[in-house]
């Protein structure tokens, strides 16, 4: 079975068993929003105890506090009532593994997944790259806490997101499924 098989087959059975969820309102029901990373072993339902229906999940690369994420914060506030949001990050985050440098030199050489032996990246097809990762910022990261604190803090600073609304930093261990909370993060994000 192919994945685009066995994603249609998963759909089907959730079709199958989608009962009244139909009906759940557009508005987050619990008002909240969490900005975290789209890594695989991360499930924000899980770890943050959600059904359907209950938050907004904003998820990129890193979980970072990049323009169209707070873009996102700031429609789930305007238009759809969010009061409370989460900065989480990660433990063994890939986005440490790299710097802007190294994705802007594999992407100059080629397009083609580039392979990590534990300590450096490199092509293992080169040719048909591009320079366009040169004017890329990346959003890497050197220390969660740091990172957690520059994103609660670049969303605290911006002026389109209102003073009223707490703004929490945490990491979530991918060793024991924990949320840490980073307390310099958590006070930046204190209510204003």
């Amino acid at each position: 079975m192919t994945i685009l098989q066995e994603v249609l087959a998963a759909n089907a059975d959730y079709v199958a068993a989608f009962g009244d969820k139909g009906k759940l309102a557009l508005p987050p029901a619990r008002r909240f929003a969490i900005l975290t990373c789209m890594d695989a072993r991360l499930d924000p339902a899980k770890y943050a105890g959600l059904s359907e229906g209950d938050a907004h999940v904003i998820r990129n690369a890193g979980g970072r506090a990049s323009d169209d994420a707070i873009r996102s914060l700031v429609i789930s506030h305007k238009l759809l009532g969010t009061l409370e949001w989460f900065v989480i990050h990660h433990t063994n985050c890939g986005m440490e593994l790299f710097s802007d440098e190294v994705m802007a030199e594999l992407l100059d050489d080629s397009l083609e997944t580039a392979a990590f032996d534990g300590a450096n990246w490199s092509n293992p097809k080169h040719g048909g790259g591009c320079s366009g990762g040169h004017f890329i910022r990346w959003h890497t990261i050197k220390s969660q806490e740091e990172s957690v604190l520059q994103d609660v803090q670049r969303i605290r600073e911006h002026p389109l997101v209102p003073a009223y609304i707490p703004i929490y930093g945490y990491i979530y261990d991918v060793g024991t499924g924990r949320l840490i909370e980073v307390p310099k993060a958590s006070e930046a994000g204190r209510v204003g």
